[in-house]
């Protein structure tokens, strides 16, 4: 069923204004910063928090608006969270049974339907354990069957792998996967995450939420490979430069606050002395030492400080003071004695570069951290 959601909330210093449409059968991530109110636009879909102010239709249903305020047990809400929250006194079968059970369905009827949903979650030889003899992420398998057992027409997913190991969170994240996109089957869903790869495997868009309100949202590929936020940025692994658009063309540049210019591709959204950003990738940054004379005429060169050097699979990245970020080789950390505090010079071709109006992200139009050094 499609969501359609208007929400309004002030809680002392912090304000929570969002609109959210998911259209039938899809999957919409809610990303943003710690605070940024994600759970609490989760809690007020599932009717556990009251908004302010809220228009809630879940197909033809009204869930919230004005005199409506729909009860939590009749949503038809189903919500996973971090934790599990299995009935201890409960066996496993039992408590996946809970969901039909409390919709009126008799013992048996209940525990063939939880059963079926432990078979579709590869938790069938779980059925007579109790909670406490599960590993964690046996246990989110089984909350997941809970969740779906009472036939929900929403899903609500509130970082459902945050709490999971290494070894788990792949496991849990496929069968989401095939449990959210099976033929025939595909749920409305409302995923909160802060990993990448959750969005990038189980939705179709995503919303980034700052400050109680939404600040970008698109398809969830175009919107982790063209960031228009700082965080998002960050999420997506890729370095982001701040200003004002300036030029056009070939020419075509962000000029930060500090008057430095990062030149760039344009997308045809960019207008001239409008809030935009530089988008590059880590790899396409080459690193030389400070006095180097860079050679191949890259129209962005930066000054800059290593303070970090992290493992990042077959590369190594570079984090500078300037919040430029760089990957190399660990070849090339040796040859350049690349440790904390050392200076470099940090070049990047305009071919690499991609320039967007930017987002509403607080951080728009104030100079970024990243280009202290000399751009041009």
């Amino acid at each position: 069923m499609t969501l359609r959601a208007e929400l309004s909330l002030r809680r002392t210093t912090f304000a929570l204004s969002v609109e959210l449409e998911v259209p039938d059968g899809g999957v919409l991530a809610v990303l943003g910063p710690n605070g940024a109110g994600k759970s609490t636009v989760l809690s007020c879909l599932a009717g556990l928090v009251r908004a302010d102010r809220a228009r809630i239709r879940l197909g033809e249903r009204v869930l919230d608006d004005a005199g409506v305020h729909v009860p939590a047990h009749r949503r038809g809400i189903g919500l996973l969270a971090q934790k599990a929250m299995l009935f201890p006194h409960l066996s496993v079968l039992d408590n996946v049974a809970f969901a039909p059970r409390s919709q009126g369905a008799t013992r048996a009827r209940a525990r063939e339907v939880a059963r079926r949903w432990l078979a579709d979650v590869d938790a069938t030889d779980l059925a007579d354990r109790a909670p406490g003899e599960l590993s964690g992420g046996q246990a989110q398998r089984v909350a997941l069957a809970r969740a779906l057992a009472g036939g929900p027409d929403l899903l609500l997913l509130d970082e459902p792998l945050a709490a999971l190991d290494v070894d788990a969170a792949p496991a849990v994240r496929g069968l989401l996967r095939r449990v959210l996109r099976e033929s025939g089957r595909a749920l409305t869903t409302v995923l909160v995450t802060h990993d990448p790869l959750d969005a990038l495997t189980l939705s179709d868009r995503v919303a980034v939420l700052a400050e109680g309100r939404i600040v970008e949202r698109g398809p969830t590929r175009d919107v982790l490979a063209s960031p228009r936020t700082s965080f998002t940025a960050r999420l997506a692994g890729l370095n982001l430069v701040t200003g004002v658009a300036s030029g056009s063309g070939t020419s075509a540049a962000v000029r930060t606050r500090d008057g430095l210019l990062f030149f760039g591709v344009p997308a045809p959204d960019l207008v001239e002395g409008d809030a935009a950003v530089a988008v590059f990738e880590p790899g396409a940054v080459a690193v030389h030492p400070r006095d180097a004379v860079v050679g191949g005429s890259p129209r962005n060169v930066v000054d800059a400080v290593v303070t970090a050097v992290e493992p990042h699979g077959a590369v190594v990245r570079l984090r500078t003071r300037e919040g430029v970020s760089a990957d190399v080789t660990p070849a090339s950390v040796a040859d350049l004695g690349l440790d904390p505090g050392t200076p470099v010079r940090l070049a990047v071709k305009a071919a690499a570069v991609s320039l967007h109006a930017a987002g509403g992200d607080p951080g728009i139009g104030r100079a970024p951290d990243a280009v202290d050094g000399a751009i041009g």
